[in-house]
């Protein structure tokens, strides 16, 4: 049973459709008490990161990291797993991965502007095996933000795009994973993610 976390900023309707074409049961929920017995737990976001955190379970979400059961951050979602952020003003995220989130600057080094939000569909490119992208062929993921992490975190890098700056597309460790385009509106790749982040909770489950 895969729990969605409900705090008021969620794309939560396409989450869980998603959810639903892959045939996993899921529930949404505010409660730490459910949230905690979820087999895996997503943490969904659109909007800002300092409204998000004031508004976020923050508590609960490391409570649920430390069980060693799978958490996906999508979108802000993911934004909200690192230290800090620069979105209006330093504000500190849940500090589950190290890295940094910024703003795209809107101009090249070269003095070029270039649009922000990113929003559209860029190619995924594969940096670090990981069984979140294991067994799938690098493909185009849709995207929609302004802020983005720091792909200098290697550690945590799993997969990149590019967009005038290196994006940290898909990162993880241990079992903290984060998307930053949205799977769920990202056609074959972005469900067959969903899909093996689904197979990492039946065989967390399978040795509980």
């Amino acid at each position: 049973m895969i729990g969605i976390v409900d705090y008021g900023m969620g794309n939560l309707f396409s989450v869980s459709k998603a959810l639903e074409r892959l045939g996993a049961g899921y529930f949404i929920s505010d409660e730490e008490d459910k949230l905690l017995s979820a087999d895996a737990l997503i943490l969904p976001g659109v909007g800002a990161f300092r409204d998000a955190m004031e508004r976020l379970p923050a508590d609960t979400v490391k409570k649920f990291a430390l069980t060693g059961k799978p958490l996906l951050g999508i979108c802000l979602g993911m934004q909200l797993l690192f230290e800090t952020s620069d979105e209006n003003g330093l504000t500190e995220g849940l500090g589950l991965l190290p890295g940094h989130v910024r703003r795209f600057p809107g101009k090249t080094t070269t003095g070029e502007t270039y649009k922000v939000p990113h929003m559209g569909w860029n190619r995924l490119e594969f940096v670090k095996p990981s069984p979140l992208i294991e067994n799938l062929v690098e493909d185009y993921v849709y995207f929609v933000h302004s802020y983005f992490v720091d792909a200098d975190q290697t550690d945590v890098l799993l997969a990149k795009a590019d967009y005038h700056e290196q994006v940290s597309a898909v990162v993880g460790r241990d079992n903290i994973y984060g998307m930053q385009f949205h799977p769920e509106k990202s056609s074959r790749l972005g469900m067959a993610l969903l899909g093996n982040f689904l197979k990492l909770a039946e065989e967390r489950k399978a040795v509980r």
